[in-house]
Parts: structure tokens; C-alpha cells; sequence
């Protein structure tokens, strides 16, 4: 019996880390988006992490796919199963961590393809802990499945293929697009909140003076604020989240006015994304006029879309020599909407048909 639920840990373990990593894998700069959070001021404060989330986020990605596929096959057992451990100990306590404080709603432990609340994840983590702890228990038991030379053979495939896999995806587009934003979308319906659909409950609180404290009341509260109480600011709670369509806080905002409307429902509109105007990659911004003037020809009405201000904007156009509008979005919605800055992104009337990396272009059909 010992051994069965060994072996069953040793593939529940092993699959779901392989899973797991290769989701991630596909997209890595989204699962380094996500360490930035974690890095960010409300959460850890630890700024100096964030210039090296990528290249963290490729080393934990393959360390996750790598450490299953050797649990599976038995290679270096002991050592496996120990970084197995530290691994899902850390991120346990990350996850503990964000459902307890409610920091970071989503651990992007699968990407974009599931996503858990903060307690689901740490549910999930507790879980795999507990199979874990059996294996580690268990050592002796995790015996390899093929000779020594072959094992060596399967655990250095798996690097090289891992590595290939996150160097392709880097220099082109996820293999898989788990996003809001894939291609087929119309972006209007994405936006809709069905009849019927659950609503958001919010409970607003009002924070008082009082006597030099600041202190928090209800509505119910606000006929016993006592006397000489200032009040200081207001914030809502939300107490039971509703229903929330998959794209929210997209907008193409140009002096002050959303243009939403009218652009996605354009025949033939081509997006220039770049959500940060002083770190999109140079060899990309140089080809976009080009483009642009090729779009032009073919009937395309082509814009631009960035998180960036008017100077960058200014400085950028004049570089490049761009002849396009820029409309201004939320950083994290152009992220999500592609992971390579600059991308370049096709719609017609609002339902995205290409997405392609700014090392694609010749692939794009106009």
C-alpha cells in the first residue's frame, strides 16, 4: 500500500509540474508580469527584483517542467524530490501570502489558461505539499525507470526543449493564446455583462477623525459618528464580487474623449501596441512606419495605442518617424492584449483576425 500511494503521488506530483511549467513556458512574460507584483511596493517591496522578472520567471518555468519530468523518471531522486519540496514550500507561502492580505488576486499559476482565486491556489499548493511530504518520506521508493544513461539523455532533452521553447515564444508570440485577446475575439462582446449576470455587492465605508484616531463606519453607522468627528475619505468594500466580462478597462482615449466606438467599427483597423514608449525594443519601432505607409495603401486605418505620456509620445513619433494618432489605454490592458512591445494587432470591426511579434511582420496578410 506504501508503495501505491507512492507511485500515485510520484505521477500526480510529476504531471501536474509539468502541466503546470508548460503553461507558464508559453507565455513567460505574462507569468513575469505576475512576479512583478509580487515584487511591487503593496506586496513585498522589493523593487530590485524587477528588472530580472523575466529571466526569474524562464529559470522557474523550466525548473518546474524539468523537476517533473525527472520525479517521472527517477533521475536523481533525492535531489529531485528535496527541490520539489523547497519549491512548493515557497510557493505555498506565496500564495498564503496573497489570500491572506488579498494582494495579488491571481498567483498565474496556471496563466492565463485557469485561473484560482488566492485561496484556491493556496488550497491547491497544500495539496500538492501533502504528496510531496510522502514522497520525501518515501525516497527510497522513487526508483528510476531507465538506466542511468538513458535518464541522463531524457533529463537533458527536456532543458534543451524547455530552453527552445521559451527562447521561440520570447521572439514571437505565445504558441497558445490563453487571453482575452485572442484571435476571433470581437472585443464589444467581450465587454458585455449578460442579462441576469450576478452584480457586485460593495459596502461603503466612510472613515472618520475621531479625536485624533481614524476610525471606519458602515452606512448603518453614520447617525452615531459622534460629535466633532472630521470626516477624512470614503472607500467601498467589496463584499461578493460579480460577474466581470472577460475584457474590462479597454478604452482608445485621445484628448479626453473614448474612442472606442467609433474605432472598432472599422472595417480595417491596424493597432501599433506599445505599452511603454521608453522600453519598446528599438528594431521594432523602426519598422512601423513602413508598415504603416503599406497599411495605408491597402484602405487600413492605422493607430497607435500606448500607456506612455504626451513626451514620450512626441520623442517616439519623431525617432521613428511616425506618422500615426496614439490613443492612450491602461498599461495592463496592452499587456494583455500582446506580450511584445511593439506588437502589432489587426481588427475588423472590433473582431481581432491577426496578432503578430514586431519580428513577424511578413507574415501579417493585408
Amino acid at each position: 500500500m506504501k508503495n501505491i500511494i507512492t507511485q500515485f503521488s510520484r505521477l500526480f506530483v510529476g504531471v501536474l509540474f509539468i502541466i503546470s511549467g508548460l503553461i507558464k513556458l508559453n507565455d513567460p512574460v505574462g507569468f513575469s508580469y505576475k512576479l512583478a507584483e509580487y515584487f511591487s511596493e503593496p506586496v513585498f517591496n522589493m523593487p530590485f527584483l524587477e528588472p530580472i522578472t523575466l529571466p526569474l520567471a524562464l529559470f522557474l518555468v523550466i525548473l518546474e517542467v524539468v523537476l517533473g519530468v525527472m520525479l517521472l523518471i527517477g533521475y536523481k531522486s533525492k535531489a529531485t524530490i528535496w527541490s520539489l519540496l523547497i519549491l512548493i514550500i515557497l510557493f505555498t507561502f506565496l500564495t498564503f501570502y496573497s489570500a491572506y492580505f488579498d494582494v495579488v488576486k491571481d498567483c498565474g499559476c496556471f496563466g492565463d489558461a485557469l485561473h484560482l482565486t488566492p485561496w484556491q491556489s493556496f488550497t491547491k499548493d497544500i495539496v500538492l505539499l501533502f504528496f510531496i511530504l510522502i514522497l520525501f518520506i518515501n525516497k527510497e521508493l522513487v526508483k528510476p525507470l531507465f538506466s542511468k544513461s538513458v535518464q541522463n539523455i531524457v533529463a537533458y532533452i527536456s532543458i534543451i526543449l524547455c530552453i527552445f521553447m521559451g527562447v521561440w515564444v520570447l521572439n514571437h508570440l505565445p504558441i497558445k493564446d490563453f487571453r482575452p485577446y485572442k484571435v476571433g475575439t470581437n472585443i464589444e462582446k467581450g465587454m458585455e455583462i449578460p442579462k441576469g449576470a450576478p452584480q457586485s455587492v460593495v459596502e461603503m465605508i466612510f472613515i472618520y477623525n475621531v479625536n485624533g484616531v481614524n476610525k471606519e463606519f458602515t452606512e448603518k453607522d453614520l447617525m452615531a459618528i459622534p460629535e466633532g468627528a472630521t470626516f477624512v475619505d470614503r472607500k467601498d468594500k467589496v463584499i461578493t464580487e460579480g460577474y466581470v466580462p472577460p475584457i474590462h478597462d479597454f478604452s482608445m482615449e485621445k484628448d479626453g474623449e473614448d474612442h472606442k466606438d467609433q474605432l472598432l467599427k472599422e472595417p480595417k483597423l491596424m493597432i501599433f501596441v506599445t505599452y511603454d514608449l521608453t522600453r519598446s525594443e528599438p528594431s521594432g519601432m523602426e519598422k512601423l512606419e513602413k508598415l504603416n505607409q503599406e497599411a495605408k495603401a491597402k484602405g487600413y486605418k492605422v493607430i497607435a495605442m500606448t500607456a506612455s505620456g504626451q513626451d514620450e509620445i512626441a520623442a517616439a513619433k519623431k525617432q521613428y518617424k511616425l506618422n500615426v494618432d496614439f490613443y492612450f489605454c491602461d498599461a495592463i490592458t496592452l499587456k494583455t492584449i500582446e506580450r511584445a512591445n511593439p506588437s502589432i494587432v489587426i481588427l475588423n470591426d472590433g473582431t481581432i483576425t491577426q496578432k503578430v511579434h514586431y519580428n513577424d511582420i511578413k507574415d501579417l496578410k493585408l
